[in-house]
């Protein structure tokens, strides 16, 4: 029988943590939170703890932990502005499913309501961003609340949960009993036999079958599925920004990412398909462009694990409501190869016409993620932050496995990378493969929003390599004011004294400035061998576009290029 003992409540945490097999936490210390800070030095031997430079880098690098790792990312914070500052982060991973537990403490009880000093009702402020918060003011509650706080964060559709804590919980004593955790059971209970009939129904009878698959098949870990029904029932394959890795981008099935900058291969092809299969994937505007015109030759079959996000933004005719690899197990099992050689021959055509197309006669985004895929050979964790070289890195680099891309897409958070980037190879170290190279792809732009967080790698020698696709502007802004706003570049020139090989090394990282083509492979693999924080600034042109391109509020299948533009 598990003994129990009376410890106080920053006690109780920590053992809670270590329940849950948490080996690493990041975040920041303040007055409120100090008693949980006093605990982690006493148990700093079994769980690590990384000091960000700003609270959100914490909730970033809590992220890109959860993403690589498939396990909960843990972030904390003290009281107030300390809180507050968790709140980007916590928003992104809530807009991209990722399971988080964001701990925060608060003034004591006595003091709550008060407008006490750094003070804040951060469960308040978070409810709208988080699946389920707590707020923990009596320490017979806090073992329980944390234990399922851990549970809500994994199962069914994953999110963030915050726990706050009020400061005289976690310095006051309560019996602790060692629980195991529980079981975090995949959803069942809502797929129905008539459901997967239905779909099964349907897959039989299509002539032209496309898949599109989400964020949601890296969550169930479905890759494997994916793939045995795309090859037994010959269907192209595409992805959203969120599904990248989930099915391989080398398989000859697989046809691009879809959408705003997917390829028109995808967009013609989910355009022209009869059935259109959509495996854990939201139909966000962006993927599905003018809602009216999409996939209207197609029936539509969803299968999520989450019913909210049925018929929400696209009407389906089918539906399959549960874990989606348990879903695709169950199809799997009463589907006999089906053959649709011309249908697949029709898409290959499709890639013989439009391929990407990039200037290759100087240093591009494009050239980078070219690069960068053939020195690592598709084998490494690449991170981003938003914009052009966000695009660029889901269009060029060929992602084989799910967890190797890491990019905030709902809410597309401009310093979301650097964080996630830290917190990813904090995971990779921890999950077995601390040589797993880890890149954060940033603009000049995005870097600035958190490019402190240099120093934190810096700081405990954490070995991520920071590619800056340095333009001088805010590139896809621009992209937008050249093609929708008559070139009236209203704020987003960053041309300024700046220069970030000599911030890189005031931080204490290695500093690298490319500007030609041929000087990015040598300083690459150079960075790579070094096994220290680097960062490379890449110097391209401020007009490069990211193409295709589909107009805001226009269908998919008018997606335009450069050359387009040139006839129209």
């Amino acid at each position: 029988m598990a003994e129990t003992r009376v410890i106080n409540g920053s006690e109780i945490l920590i053992e809670c943590l270590k329940e849950q097999g948490v080996k690493t936490v990041f975040g920041y210390p303040g007055g409120a939170i100090l008693n949980i800070y006093d605990a982690l030095y006493k148990h700093q031997d079994e769980i690590t703890h990384i000091l960000t430079s700003h609270e959100q880098g914490a909730a970033h690098a809590a992220d890109g932990y959860a993403r690589a790792t498939g396990k909960v990312g843990v972030c904390l914070a003290t009281s107030g502005p300390g809180a507050t500052n968790l709140v980007t982060g916590i928003a992104t991973a809530y807009m991209d499913s990722i399971p988080v537990v964001a701990i925060t403490c608060n003034v004591g009880v006595s003091l709550l309501g008060k407008d006490s000093f750094q003070e804040i009702d951060i469960a308040g402020v978070t409810m709208p961003i988080t699946k389920y918060n707590f707020i923990v003011k009596d320490i017979k509650k806090l073992a329980y609340t944390v234990r399922r706080a851990f549970a809500i964060a994994q199962s069914g559709r994953p999110g963030p949960v915050l726990i706050d804590i009020t400061k005289d919980v976690t310095a006051a004593e309560y019996e602790y009993t060692p629980q195991e955790p529980e079981p975090v059971k995949r959803q069942t209970d809502t797929i129905q036999e008539k459901d997967i009939e239905t779909a099964l129904e349907m897959i039989r009878n299509a002539k032209k079958p496309f898949i599109l698959v989400g964020g949601g098949a890296v969550l169930s870990d479905a890759s494997e599925e994916l793939r045995t029904l795309a090859h037994r029932i010959q269907a192209p394959v595409a992805d959203t920004l969120m599904g990248k890795g989930a099915f391989d981008g080398e398989d000859e099935l697989y046809t691009g990412m879809v959408g705003m900058h997917g390829t028109k291969t995808s967009n013609f092809g989910i355009t022209e398909c009869d059935l259109l299969i959509v495996a854990g994937a939201r139909f966000s505007d962006r993927v599905i462009g003018n809602a009216s015109k999409f996939a209207k030759n197609a029936q539509i079959l969803h299968i999520d694990v989450d019913p909210a996000e049925i018929n929400k933004n696209i009407r389906a005719q089918a539906s399959v409501v549960g874990d989606l690899k348990l879903v695709l197990r169950k199809l799997n099992a009463r589907l006999d190869p089906v053959n649709h050689d011309e249908w697949v021959a029709h898409i290959e055509r499709l890639k013989d016409m439009y391929p990407l197309r990039y200037d290759k006669t100087q240093l591009t985004g494009p050239y980078i993620m070219e690069t960068l895929d053939e020195i690592t050979r598709g084998d490494a964790v690449i991170v981003t932050e938003v914009g052009q070289h966000q695009m660029w890195a889901a269009q060029y680099y060929k992602y084989k496995k799910p967890r190797r891309f890491l990019t905030s897409g709902g809410l597309g958070t401009m310093g979301y990378g650097l964080g996630a980037a830290i917190g990813a190879k904090m995971g990779c170290g921890d999950m077995g493969c601390p040589d797993m190279p880890v890149f954060n792809i940033a603009g000049d732009g995005c870097f600035r929003m958190n490019m402190n967080e240099i120093a934190t790698a810096a700081r405990y020698g954490i070995p991520v390599i920071q590619v800056v696709v340095n333009n001088h502007v805010l590139g896809m802004v621009r992209q937008w004011q050249t093609l929708f706003y008559g070139k009236r570049y209203s704020h987003t020139v960053l041309n300024d004294a700046v220069d970030f090989v000599k911030l890189a090394e005031a931080m204490g990282a290695k500093g690298y400035r490319v500007t030609k083509k041929e000087e990015l492979k040598p300083v690459l693999l150079e960075a790579m061998a070094l096994n220290a924080p680097v960062v490379i600034d890449c110097q391209i042109n401020c007009d490069d576009k990211v193409y295709p391109m589909v107009s805001p509020g226009a269908p998919i299948q008018d997606a335009f290029d450069d050359t387009d533009l040139k006839i129209r």
